[in-house]
């Protein structure tokens, strides 16, 4: 089916609208860089580093993702929420959206070129076995896939009712798959005359569909009651933590429930001054719409319960966006234009955009700008080694003019002599290189899996003993302590690395008359806030409110793997980081032996022109002249593409030819 947008008079962009703008910077942000690879490319100015740089700024711009998290307790309308904002062009509900409980498992909606669109399902039964989410992800085999056929509706929806498949067991395999406990009678579900209950079908549940939304990036998260028995630990340790932005729905008619109070305490409250990715929203404001009140009347209702639900979440007034989900999905169907504005669905659109991506924005144009800088600077480090050796040339070419045969002979002799010495030297060379790489291979092996491993294991002992755990939020603390002397000792080791390097090119500047220069290591002190939000968001299961889930060791052991995996991604980033650093010293040692190389093949043809042909010193200046020329262009050209590449193109931007 062809997808459209809502066409509306709003006083801004709705998220649709906006994020439809981020995805065209965005392409046009690639297709620009991949031109000034080509360009860097054919003009022989890619080394190891700039080709490291550029790559990484493709894949971050292209696989750039948005992920918005929609939380709520059960029959809040958060399904019908995603309906209305994202699929409303479909002409009817795709997330199933019905009285009671409809999403029962975790849902991820999202887009991958590469795999067909489909809706895969986790079978409950893998909460048997120890593997984290993120491990199954990585094991397609064990999922159910069903296809989606997205120029059906129909199909498309009938499909995804299966999200809220459940399945009858007894209680004994109920509390085998974390969803019954003796001590939480309130709780556990429902038995039936037979003493079998009701459980979840599936564990997670990923959709993969080409909505032009989800292949621009955004990924939506359909959440099940966090409060539920056997909630997922990777869910509220991992993923809510990661989303950019945090949907929680309440109902309009109840406002805050003690249970959306606790869902909120316990996984969703963000530290004090720290709210921009969140929003409260007052759903099903259509059941205070009264007949026998004026508009002014529920206005006024409507306001009060804002307000009240503002202050006990401790959130900002213009935070909590009254709406009807049921009506603006309604209304967009069916074009009408005075519901939509009285649903308040545009309202939160708005805020939306505005928040989500506005911020999105700002974060991803500001790494744009720090790569493009790093990347015009290697580059012109680069041109800078290659003009300074025009220059000494053109010194020692002029040197010779109205020189005798016997001068232009030592002067040949003297090169050799010099290539002889430099060749000598490679051995040394290769020590400093040796030194580097062991540096290297031990800082990378403080950030390793194993390390890590290590460092957890006295939690997961911890945490995987039975009963009430005593003690738990002292080997937490010791544990991220742990975890933050890991990241200070690697910043310590990369000043090691750079001092020895620093030495050692000033030696090598001095011998060889080369410009290396090592650029300041690294700054770790975003990866350590990214340890201390895990921490934070951890420490929630420290209260006596999860002391029941702690308990058990099956989801202790799944805490432990969550963990693990985000832990992991923080350190490697930390080494990618370090790596780059490095390659970059490392890069400019290589281009200026390359170039030393080139120039002393170049140095002795010259002089043998300048043997055999009186005209051969003029042609050989004038050579060096028209290269020097040639560099200026290359260092122009190179300025006018990161400029472009730093404003903000239009949708069909493009580089003229290069």
């Amino acid at each position: 089916m062809a997808w459209t947008s809502n066409s509306r008079n709003t006083v801004g962009p709705s998220f649709n609208e906006q994020f439809d703008q981020h995805g065209a910077w965005r392409r046009a942000f690639a297709q620009q860089l991949k031109q000034l690879s080509e360009w860097m490319r054919a003009n022989d100015l890619m080394d190891a580093a700039v080709e490291e740089r550029l790559q990484r700024l493709e894949a971050q711009v292209r696989s750039d993702k948005v992920m918005v998290a929609f939380v709520a307790e059960f029959s809040r309308g958060k399904s019908e929420l995603i309906n209305a904002i994202f699929f409303a062009d479909y002409g009817r509900r795709i997330m199933p959206a019905s009285a009671g409980r409809t999403t029962m498992c975790p849902t991820e909606l999202g887009y991958d070129p590469e795999i067909a669109p489909c809706l895969r399902l986790l079978p409950i039964e893998t909460r048997l076995q120890p593997q984290g989410l993120a491990e199954w992800r990585l094991r397609p085999e064990h999922w159910v896939q069903l296809a989606l056929d997205v120029n059906d509706a129909d199909q498309v929806g009938k499909a995804l009712e299966k999200v809220s498949e459940v399945r009858r067991v007894t209680q004994e395999e109920a509390r085998a798959l974390g969803f019954w406990h003796d001590e939480l009678p309130e709780e556990n579900p429902m038995a039936d005359a037979q003493g079998m209950v009701e459980v979840p079908m599936w564990r997670h549940a990923l959709i993969n569909m080409p909505h032009p939304l989800l292949k621009q990036g955004l990924v939506i998260l359909d959440t099940p009651g966090l409060n539920a028995v056997g909630a997922e630990p990777e869910l509220t340790v991992s993923l809510i933590p990661q989303a950019h932005a945090v949907v929680f729905i309440l109902a309009a008619d109840t406002g805050v429930t003690r249970s959306d109070l606790s869902i909120w305490r316990e996984h969703l409250a963000a530290p004090e001054g720290q709210a921009e990715g969140r929003w409260v929203v007052l759903n099903k404001i259509d059941t205070l719409w009264d007949a026998l009140n004026s508009a002014e009347q529920v206005q006024a209702q409507l306001e009060r319960q804002c307000a009240t639900v503002a202050e006990m979440l401790a959130m900002p007034r213009e935070r909590v966006v009254p709406i009807s989900a049921q009506k603006g999905l309604v209304a967009k169907i069916t074009c009408n234009d005075l519901l939509l504005e009285s649903s308040g669905l545009p309202e939160l659109e708005e805020a939306l955009a505005q928040g989500i991506m506005g911020q999105r924005q700002a974060i991803l144009r500001t790494a744009v700008a720090t790569g493009v800088a790093g990347l015009r600077a290697e580059t012109e480090r680069v041109i800078n080694v290659r003009r300074r050796d025009l220059d000494e040339q053109m010194l020692e070419l002029r040197s010779l003019r109205g020189k005798n045969a016997s001068v232009i002979e030592a002067m040949r002799g003297r090169i050799e002599q010099e290539q002889h010495e430099f060749d000598a030297s490679a051995a040394k060379i290769q020590a400093v290189r040796a030194v580097h790489l062991k540096l290297l291979r031990d800082l990378f092996h403080q950030l390793g899996a194993r390390a890590l491993k290590a460092e957890l294991a006295d939690l997961a002992q911890t945490l995987q003993q039975r009963g009430i755990k005593l003690g738990v939020r002292k080997v937490y603390e010791e544990t991220f302590a742990r975890l933050r002397a890991i990241i200070d000792r690697a910043q310590a080791s990369g000043t090691e690395i750079q001092a020895m390097l620093d030495g050692t090119f000033r030696q090598l500047n001095a011998e060889f008359g080369f410009s290396l220069q090592v650029a300041d290591v690294p700054a770790l002190d975003g990866f350590l806030q990214d340890i201390a939000k895990i921490e934070q968001g951890h420490v929630q299961y420290l209260g006596m409110g999860n002391a029941l889930k702690l308990a058990q060791p099956e989801f202790s052991q799944r805490l432990v793997r969550a963990l693990s995996m985000r832990l992991r991604t923080v350190f490697e980033s930390v080494a990618n980081d370090l790596e780059l650093w490095s390659k970059s010293a490392t890069a400019q040692l290589d281009a200026q032996l390359r170039e030393r190389k080139r120039s002393f093949a170049r140095r002795i043809e010259a002089v043998d022109r300048i043997q055999h042909a009186a005209s051969g010193l003029d042609e050989r200046l004038g050579e060096i002249e028209a290269s020097e020329d040639a560099l200026r262009q290359l260092e122009q050209r190179l300025a006018e593409f990161t400029q472009r590449l730093l404003a903000v193109p239009a949708a069909n931007a493009q580089e003229p030819a290069a």
